[in-house]
């Protein structure tokens, strides 16, 4: 039977002790560890030039070199200067001190413990001063000094520690040579210490904080994302709610449009409606999730680029002059494309006003066969910018919403010195497809509902016509900005607007000489 010994605080802390001492003083002692060269991207040596600033790095290693000189200077100083004793002495009090203060360059640990060694002999072969000669107790100081600053707090104590016991031994062991100088480098060694440990100490303190900030940092980027992503969703749940709530109604609604349906497509439509109330219902329950406490529900549908004129009115009033220009032929998008593209234009505006009081705005978009193109550019500032009270994240969220659609963005500075952000969210062929297929079918209707079938036939031809027009000479729009930009998206927004502007003037030309024009439309500018 094994009996567990409990061990008193005062052993437990005695063995902390010892271990520290054991870690900082006696394992790899004699390590090699280079003094690192100097950082250089502080306030005063980042200003220096190039060449000056690599040299600036090695100031701790000249500094070090300094301190050895006068080491040297105050051995030859108080050595002997009679025969055999002085070449002796010359050793033991210039060239050994000064290979201890050089030590600390590679080996610091192992230059503490070369010092005390090598301070009775130059103590005996010195003229004055025991046990800690002039140049010994230089060199035993600048070792502490250095020592100290290239490891830390707590050896630095042990080393002044084993300094003192050190001195005090070797003091009653040297009885017959005079001028005890133990306890006066106790005293100066104490004061540089603990000078290095208050340095060493807030140099921490500081790398801990620039820690802490760095990763505050993250952190509020992150949780901005976070938070950017739940307003999109809370807002795409509208346009999905919309979604399933037809399918939910036409599923309903099918069977009453066959006559004598089958009981088998009548339980498929019961369960595609069934499927659709029941995702519609987890979908508002994590919109009640997603959703802040103090958040209000939406009364009104979410906006899209039929509402762009009342956003712009709204911030002409607020004092910014806006030009909206529109290329190709405006038809109808997806809903969440038609929503992030106006919420990029208003936060874009937006920023406008907050960051350039005083400037022009202009609102560029571009229809193309396969997409949409976004455009917002502003002026320098006119006026002085004031504090801005807001977090800065708009250009993350603007990010986030063409990401969302698989498009791509660019933000920055634009030539004149205003800001610019341009995008391009990619449209699916197919839905373009549908939306034409929807106007043909649309075009059919409307005038058979007025009894004329030639008048339907002609309305459905120049329906098909009005489509394949479009299309082609989107398509034609396209390929030549494809060749002008070398297929870059950014790029190919501001490419299709100049194409489709020389296109037009083609076919105003062919106008005039009674040619048709088949144009694609232009939308002028609002």
């Amino acid at each position: 039977m094994t009996e567990t010994k409990t061990r008193s605080p005062e052993f437990r802390l005695a063995a902390r002790a010892l271990g520290g001492l054991r870690q900082d003083l006696f394992k790899d002692a004699f390590a090699y560890r280079p003094l690192e060269r100097m950082r250089t991207d502080g306030p005063l040596t980042g200003r220096l030039p190039g060449r000056m600033r690599a040299r600036a790095a090695w100031t701790p290693h000249a500094l070090v070199g300094v301190a050895a000189f006068f080491v040297a200077v105050m051995g030859l100083a108080s050595g002997d200067s009679s025969g055999l004793r002085f070449m002796v002495g010359g050793v033991a009090t210039v060239l050994l001190p000064v290979a201890t203060v050089l030590m600390t360059l590679v080996r610091p640990v192992g230059a503490f413990w070369a010092s005390l060694a090598i301070a009775p002999f130059a103590a005996i072969f010195g003229s004055d001063g025991w046990p800690w000669t002039p140049s010994m107790f230089l060199s035993q100081l600048v070792v502490l000094v250095v020592v100290a600053a290239r490891t830390r707090p707590r050896t630095a104590a042990w080393m002044w520690g084993i300094t003192g016991l050190y001195g005090a031994l070797l003091e009653g062991l040297g009885g017959r040579y005079s001028g005890g100088t133990n306890g006066p480098l106790a005293f100066a060694s104490a004061l540089a210490l603990l000078l290095v440990a208050v340095v060493q100490i807030r140099r921490d303190a500081e790398r801990e904080v620039t820690v802490q900030r760095t990763v505050t940092a993250v952190e509020r980027d992150r949780r901005t994302l976070l938070e950017e992503r739940t307003t999109i969703a809370r807002e795409l749940h509208d346009v999905v709610a919309h979604h399933m709530s037809v399918v939910a109604i036409q599923a309903e609604a099918a069977p009453y449009r066959v006559e004598n349906p089958p009981p088998e497509l009548e339980q498929a439509f019961a369960t595609i409606r069934e499927n659709a109330v029941s995702a519609l219902t987890e979908l508002r329950r994590v919109l009640g999730v997603v959703r802040a406490d103090d958040q209000q529900v939406p009364d009104a549908p979410q906006p899209t680029l039929a509402q762009l004129d009342g956003l712009l009115a709204n911030v002409r009033e607020a004092g910014l002059e806006t030009e909206k220009t529109v290329t190709g032929a405006i038809r109808e998008l997806p809903q969440g494309v038609e929503l992030s593209a106006y919420r990029i234009i208003q936060e874009a505006l937006s920023n406008t006003l907050r960051h350039a009081p005083g400037a022009t705005a202009k609102v560029e978009i571009g229809y193309v066969l396969g997409g949409l193109g976004l455009r917002v550019v502003n002026g320098p500032p006119t006026a002085p910018v004031k504090p801005s009270p807001g977090a800065g994240h708009g250009i993350t969220g603007m990010r986030e919403r063409v990401t969302m659609l698989n498009g791509t963005m660019t933000a920055g500075e634009s030539e004149e010195g205003g800001y610019e952000i341009a995008a391009f969210i990619p449209v699916a062929l197919d839905f373009e497809a549908s939306t034409a297929r929807d106007m043909n079918e649309t075009t059919l209707v409307m005038p058979a509902t007025q009894g004329t079938a030639g008048t339907a036939a002609t309305g459905a031809t120049e329906a098909t016509l009005v489509t394949e027009a479009t299309l082609v000479t989107e398509a034609t729009l396209v390929t030549r900005a494809k060749q002008t930009t070398e297929g870059n998206e950014v790029d190919l927004v501001k490419a299709v607007s100049t194409v489709n502007t020389a296109y037009l003037d083609e076919q105003d030309e062919q106008g005039e000489q009674g040619e048709p024009a088949g144009r694609t439309g232009r939308v002028g500018q609002a």
